[in-house]
């Protein structure tokens, strides 16, 4: 994990601002920082609302964590718009649905910065937790796969609308907080590590560090660091772990920035051109998806007509019923146990869970999140769900939500200033990736060693999120290894009523295949 600002006297600043007692002299730099002494009283209405005090908090710090979010994920506003529209069509059109449609650039970056802030500010006032939300990771990416192979781009996001609704239902009845509290922690930590591993491999695929190809992965061309944009990220993640490690606020913004300005400077001496060119040629040592060049403007009327584009049930008329709600199943098990993961994670790092390793008050969370999966469905930008950047500014102090409330301000902010997102390459925004993946797997120190039953299921969860590209898949295998190896070594009492019922879901969930060759 990051180090941890400190004032220039060696130790942080208490919840009344006053005296240093965050961190402990001659503590470690790595140390996660910790308020002691006794809690303050609230200082007035928004202290008592939001519990600053009470979290050994200030509205400083939290403020500056709310910063260092919007810093830290405000990459989505240009990653969003490259994953949607990155996979090829029937017609091999880059980014078409079956029917040819492309969703436009500019709108997808504008809608994304929009919800982005909306969702954030409505959890840091509705969950009052430091969480920000955007566009999911992954689930957008299975969104763009559905869209280029059986779907148009509304009836997909009409599934995703479902999909967060029926969370809603399972939020309102209880069943979500359940299952959330169901899990063990040793999945539960298992679960932020391989999401570390997970966010590592996108940063290095997107920067086209590790690439298909036989016999499993190659490194780089044949190889090689080859190609100058292969060059512009090592240089960009060499420039942000320096500015992580010296404690600089903002650091995975200012690293994107930085990185940015280097590629435009190298595409406009070099030419390299994109990776994949219109007419099908291949460029192995081109850009892999957006050609740094400067805008025509910087900041623009954003484009929100994608707000309102989705068909709610086109897509059963279009494939089934069946099969429709198989595509149902799979986003919202995927969208499920993402926010599981991502609350575990960053609840951990701002020292907010219980000693069961669950995050008290969590119901508004999780129907903050659930409303903001069908939002995302209703933008047609993908499902909008809890981030996990949002640890970077809960590592630099925040603690409630009012720190929520300024990252989506931000966000709202960004939204004039799309037209800057055609400038960044994917090769810019990877280093923030592997940074953030770097911060999570430090949580894999509070595994527990001594017990294979419990170790495999971690290692599977672990290891299946990279090497399948999915985080539902590595939660999948954890969640069906614990079971059966706690069955097997006697200890049936440890495994929770939930998790046989989460289990036979994920069993389900594997064989989506077959049944749907079935149906």
């Amino acid at each position: 994990m990051p180090e941890k600002s400190r004032s220039s006297a060696g130790a942080s600043v208490t919840a009344t601002g006053d005296t240093p007692a965050d961190v402990s002299a001659g503590a470690p730099p790595t140390t996660p920082r910790r308020s002691e002494g006794p809690r303050v009283k609230p200082k007035n209405g928004m202290d008592r609302y939001f519990e600053i005090s009470a979290r050994r908090s200030t509205v400083s710090r939290e403020v500056r964590g709310g910063l260092t979010t919007f810093f830290a994920m405000a990459y989505i506003v240009v990653l969003n718009p490259i994953i949607l529209t990155s996979i090829a069509g029937p017609d091999g059109v880059q980014g078409a649905d079956v029917e040819g449609t492309v969703l436009p650039f500019g709108s997808i970056a504008a809608v994304t910065a929009l919800l982005a802030g909306a969702l954030t500010i409505l959890m840091g006032v509705v969950g009052r937790y430091p969480f920000a939300l955007a566009t999911g990771l992954g689930i957008n990416a299975i969104v763009a796969v559905f869209a280029a192979t059986q779907l148009s781009w509304p009836e997909v996001m009409g599934l995703v609308v479902l999909e967060g609704l029926l969370i809603t239902v399972l939020v309102l009845t209880g069943f979500r907080k359940a299952v959330f509290e169901a899990i063990p922690p040793q999945l539960k930590t298992a679960i932020a590590v391989g999401i570390g591993f997970f966010l590592t491999i996108i940063g290095l695929a997107n920067a086209g560090i590790v690439r298909p190809g036989p016999p499993l992965i190659v490194f780089g061309v044949e190889g090689q660091l080859a190609g100058w944009p292969m060059l512009v990220f090592v240089v960009g993640l060499l420039v942000t772990s320096v500015l992580v490690v010296r404690r600089v606020k903002g650091a995975l913004l200012i690293g994107i920035v930085a990185t940015t300005v280097i590629a435009i400077v190298v595409e406009a001496i070099a030419e390299i051109g994109p990776r994949f060119g219109g007419d099908g040629a291949v460029n192995d040592r081109g850009w892999a998806l957006q050609v740094p060049a400067l805008p025509g403007d910087i900041v623009g009327v954003p484009d929100f007509s994608l707000l309102g584009n989705f068909s709610l049930f086109g897509a059963f008329e279009r494939i089934g019923v069946i099969a429709a709600l198989l595509i149902v199943f799979s986003i919202m098990i995927a969208d499920f146990f993402d926010t599981v993961g991502t609350v575990t994670a960053v609840g951990a790092e701002g020292d907010l869970l219980d000693e069961k390793r669950n995050l008290p008050r969590s119901q508004p969370v999780l129907l903050v999140d659930s409303l903001a999966a069908a939002a995302g469905g209703a933008g047609s930008v993908s499902s909008n769900t809890t981030y996990i950047e949002s640890t970077a500014g809960v590592a630099d102090g925040a603690r409630t939500g009012l720190a929520s409330i300024v990252t989506g301000l931000l966000f709202l902010v960004a939204v004039f200033f799309t037209p800057l997102v055609t400038v960044v390459p994917s090769e810019a925004a990877a280093p923030a990736l592997v940074i953030v993946g770097a911060l999570m797997i430090s949580q894999i120190r509070h595994l527990a060693w001594d017990d294979m039953s419990l170790v495999i299921p971690a290692f599977f969860t672990i290891a299946l999120m990279p090497f399948t590209f999915s985080i539902t898949n590595g939660i999948g295998a954890g969640v069906i290894s614990f079971v059966l190896l706690r069955l097997a070594v006697g200890r049936r009492r440890d495994v929770h009523p939930l998790m046989w019922v989460i289990a036979v879901l994920f069993v389900v969930y594997f064989a989506l295949e077959p049944l749907q060759q079935l149906f």
